[in-house]
């Protein structure tokens, strides 16, 4: 091998090597440090590409998820207070009838008539009180509700209003009914048996939306688990193999580090000839 002092080869490729080495031991500790196989575009700019669409889509899905917590707790507190109306109404049918007995005196009649009275008060309060966020679905005060069912905003989940106030065309009762005699009180049954089949009809078809509502939340959030995953297989770092990489890579550095010493060192021999 020729030892030129101009022109030493060996020592430029040893300090190739050297550098070659010295950069991916350091791209191995950073994906360990970060556990990102690829953490910017120029790592990989079709996997960045890919990973950071599937992140768009779990941030959509996240504004979904909040839109239907929300359906699902205005449900739940229409479907609470719709409960609560519908024992009203089964407490006023029990009133309708006793006050129908031709044989009760005044004193118990006129205390029937006022029971009856504070159901209607307590049907009214509890509709008003039917709020969750500002939406009522049983007063009157809100229209339908819609909700965000995909990341992009195209499609709804809907819950719909129903007005169950009274004098309306659920509950048809009006809040001045009376019980006060037995004519009354009879005439009254064919209105409160209707209302209590209205009620049981609104607040079924609301339980079938809040069911729907339920079940779309979980496959949503299944989504979001597979694209959560996906996008980890994607991007993260495989850490037990780059443990044994950067391992390697140390024993090379240092390898290298001696060969260019050695190649540095070479053209001290040619002091020798001259002694």
């Amino acid at each position: 091998m020729c030892i030129s002092v101009q022109n030493n080869s060996s020592a430029l490729l040893a300090l190739q090597n050297l550098n070659r080495t010295t950069d991916q031991l350091s791209q191995v500790q950073q994906q360990i440090s970060s556990n990102l196989a690829v953490s910017k575009a120029s790592d990989n700019p079709s996997v960045w590409a890919t990973s950071q669409g599937q992140q768009a889509q779990i941030i959509g899905l996240d504004a979904v998820t909040e839109s239907l917590n929300r359906a699902t707790s205005v449900a739940d507190v229409a479907l609470s207070a719709g409960q609560q109306v519908a024992d009203l109404l089964t407490q006023m049918k029990q009133e309708a009838l006793s006050a129908q007995d031709a044989q009760l005196d005044t004193t118990a009649r006129q205390s029937l008539n006022t029971d009856f009275a504070g159901l209607l008060q307590r049907l009214t309060t509890t509709l008003a009180n039917a709020s969750f966020d500002g939406t009522n679905l049983l007063n009157g005060s809100s229209g339908d509700q819609r909700f965000l069912a995909t990341a992009d905003a195209t499609q709804v989940v809907t819950l719909s209003a129903q007005n169950m106030s009274l004098g309306g065309s659920i509950i048809t009762l009006s809040s001045t009914a009376s019980i006060g005699t037995p004519a009354a009180a009879s005439a009254l049954m064919a209105q409160i048996d209707a209302s209590i089949a209205n009620s049981n009809t609104a607040l079924a078809q609301i339980g079938d939306q809040a069911k729907m509502i339920t079940s779309h939340s979980q496959l949503v959030t299944n989504l979001q688990t597979v694209l959560q995953t996906g996008k980890g297989d994607l991007i993260n770092a495989d850490l037990a193999s780059d443990s044994a990489r950067l391992a390697a890579l140390k024993v090379q550095q240092q390898l290298s580090q001696q060969s260019l010493s050695l190649a540095n060192s070479m053209p001290n021999l040619l002091l020798g000839l001259f002694k």
